[in-house]
């Protein structure tokens, strides 16, 4: 069957994608091996933002007396934890199968693998095949966990992000290997369940792609919760011979083991390219991923790619933009852009972390004379009225002209804060615009204004 655009895979950049053509006048197929959403709603953001607020809720409850409340003896049932989870993510993917009918968009169950440019092989799950033809196709397989030699998972006591997200027991304790999202996430929803957890990352702090001061509170934070850190560390081996796991750990003061019930390993993701035929077609790859131009183009004409199978971060919200602009490209258009020095990174744990643009170091390492300003949410009214003191935040900017070169966050809701300052630095805002657009009050948005304030001398409330 013959479309004008094919997109393989169908998640956070795939389906906006295939919409966006099917708004733009195209005929449209999308393709996907297992469930529609992809990753994203089915295993990976959507569901784990139901666990971590079902470990909020369990938090509020067990110190509801700060707030005057009285709860007593407040427990979990984690069987139902992780049924509420899936029940989230079955919704949204039976949203997204919606949106493919109001747009016209044949769904095609099935493996996708490139027979030539413009011609693509569909194997179903009962192996029978059908070839699809289209003038221009989006690679959109994105990624999956990434595993290491020394800690092999098993799908039993050493796992990955999806069966974490679906464990039919709670564990008693868990080892945590790697400190991004994934890792900090399931590191602050397992502790909160009262499970014992220790977090092994190999770099010197933990959430390293953020600023140091980031990972100096959020180390502090953990701590308080009863989480282990180990930082400088890595893991040589396990053994899983026996009831549990049994952890061999090189640590800048020697050799340890450790032992727990389960190792979640949450080292980074993979592109999945393989088997898809790229080889044959001559597409570039580098590093694991698929070089692409500012456009999503390949360098076969006809094919694109975009998310987490090219070399932009492995976040949903990029593939989405990538996507919608290759379909807009497509149609005739000339998408802006993206600029990957202005894509806000999230994390969900508690305290959240939101950041965007330089950070301090990276800004003095580009050679920028820099202001710097920090206000503590314990000094924002809001912030004590919700109970919720811990965490800043910090703001970056070039000393010469005022422009905002970063900003880091750590505290409440700080993922619903960060786009203030995506669009500033979209609309090139300068410090002293921030300082004189007025943030309402008591809301935890008047800590951009006071970080600026302060980073210029002007601070009033601190």
């Amino acid at each position: 069957m013959a479309y004008d655009v094919i997109v393989l895979g169908s998640g956070p950049g795939g389906y906006p994608a295939a919409i966006r053509a099917s708004q733009l006048g195209k005929k449209v197929a999308i393709v996907e091996k297992e469930l529609l959403g992809g990753i994203c709603l089915n295993w990976g953001c959507i569901p784990t933002k139901a666990l971590l607020k079902s470990a909020q809720v369990y938090e509020y409850a067990k110190h509801a007396a700060d707030y005057g409340i009285n709860v007593t003896n407040p427990t979990q049932n984690f069987s139902n934890v992780i049924s509420r989870s899936r029940g989230v993510a079955d919704k949204m993917s039976k949203g997204v199968q919606y949106l493919m009918k109001k747009n016209k968009i044949d769904v095609i169950m099935g493996f996708g693998k490139f027979l030539a440019p413009g011609k693509l092989e569909v194997t179903a799950a009962d192996n029978t095949k059908q070839v699809l033809e289209a003038k221009n196709i989006i690679i959109a397989t994105g990624g999956r966990a990434r595993q290491l030699p020394a800690i092999p998972i098993d799908g039993k006591k050493i796992v990955g992000y999806r069966e974490a997200m679906v464990l039919p027991t709670q564990p008693k304790s868990m080892i945590v290997v790697g400190s991004g999202a994934i890792g900090i996430e399931f590191a602050y929803f397992y502790n909160s369940m009262g499970c014992k957890v220790t977090v092994v990352e190999f770099l010197p702090r933990i959430v390293p792609v953020e600023d140091e001061d980031i990972s100096k509170e959020l180390e502090k934070q953990y701590k308080k919760q009863g989480i282990d850190i180990l930082t400088n560390s890595e893991v040589l081996s396990v053994d899983t011979a026996g009831a549990g796991v049994k952890a061999k750990i090189k640590t800048p003061t020697g050799e340890i083991t450790l032992e727990a019930d389960i190792v979640l390993s949450a080292v980074g993701v993979v592109a999945n390219i393989e088997n898809i035929g790229l080889e044959a077609l001559g597409i570039k790859t580098e590093k694991g991923k698929i070089v692409v131009n500012a456009d999503q183009q390949t360098n076969v004409a006809g094919i694109f790619a975009i998310g987490d199978c090219t070399p932009g971060q492995a976040l949903a919200h990029v593939a989405t933009r990538e996507g919608i602009n290759a379909a807009e490209f497509i149609g005739g258009g000339h998408p802006d852009h993206i600029d990957y020095n202005n894509i806000p990174g999230c994390t969900y744990c508690t305290p959240e972390i939101a950041s965007v643009g330089y950070t301090e170091k990276g800004a003095k390492d580009a050679g920028y004379e820099i202001k710097v300003g920090k206000f503590p949410f314990i000094a924002s009214g809001k912030a004590t009225a919700s109970g919720a003191t811990e965490g800043f935040v910090k703001v970056i900017y070039d000393a010469k002209y005022g422009e905002f070169l970063g900003c880091h966050m750590i505290g409440l809701n700080v993922t619903d804060l960060i786009a203030e300052a995506v669009v500033a630095r979209k609309l090139e805002t300068t410090a002293h615009e921030i300082l004189n657009a007025i943030h309402p009050h008591p809301t935890m948005s008047e800590a951009l204004k006071e970080a600026t304030a302060v980073a210029y001398g002007e601070a009033t409330d601190i």
